[in-house]
């Protein structure tokens, strides 16, 4: 389960590009705390402490707001990063409350070595799940140990934590497990894709009939 991370806050009241310029450069990231029908709240958080929750609590990190002598609860619905050098630039932030339960995507860790000879393939990412808003589990691992071909993962066969739920279609596929391509099937997709493109360039090299 990911820990509460607590993060001292400051009401923010400069908006616009420049503001938010002004902020980053004073090493803090702008947000906005909303949620639970409160107006949306614009505050201020500490970029590199930020940054760090982020990282070890993962895309649902529990962070403690501390703003003005009273601590929120949130978790973090949007993140924007820069895309060059990986800064934080903004957040949205979604007020929660403790035994409230909340619908998140839980990211999926695959272990193990599936049988010799064989292509794993992780069809999704990550799964919905309902949890309880102080106990959202960082990952849901699928062990693919020893796993002959044809063997298929589903949602339904995942081992969640107590408390939490799927929010997904029972049958949904997870993990594929199939019989790695051979050297002679990537030699014959090669050949099928030499003559395909030969095909092509004879027909491009056809005068047009007049």
């Amino acid at each position: 389960m990911s820990s509460e991370t607590s993060l001292p806050a400051e009401s923010r009241t400069e908006f616009g590009k420049g503001a938010a310029r002004r902020i980053r450069r004073a090493s803090k990231v702008p947000a906005v705390l909303y949620g639970h029908g409160s107006d949306p709240i614009h505050i201020t958080l500490p970029g590199h402490d930020t940054l760090m929750a982020l990282k070890h609590g993962g895309a649902n990190a529990l962070l403690s707001i501390e703003l003005d002598g009273k601590s929120q609860l949130a978790l973090p619905k949007q993140v924007q990063r820069d895309p060059i050098k990986g800064h934080l630039e903004h957040l949205d932030l979604l007020i929660v409350k403790k035994g409230e339960k909340v619908t998140v995507e839980v990211p999926i860790v695959v272990v193990g070595d599936a049988a010799s000879g064989t292509l794993v393939t992780t069809e999704h990412t990550s799964v919905s799940v309902e949890a309880e808003a102080t106990h959202i589990p960082e990952s849901i691992e699928v062990s693919v140990e020893g796993a002959e071909p044809g063997t298929q993962i589903l949602a339904k066969d995942l081992t969640l934590p107590a408390g939490s739920t799927l929010h997904v279609d029972d049958d949904v596929l997870i993990v594929n497990v199939t019989a790695a391509p051979t050297a002679a099937d990537l030699e014959a997709d090669l050949a099928g894709d030499d003559a395909g493109a030969a095909a092509t360039d004879a027909a491009e090299a056809e005068p047009a009939a007049e």
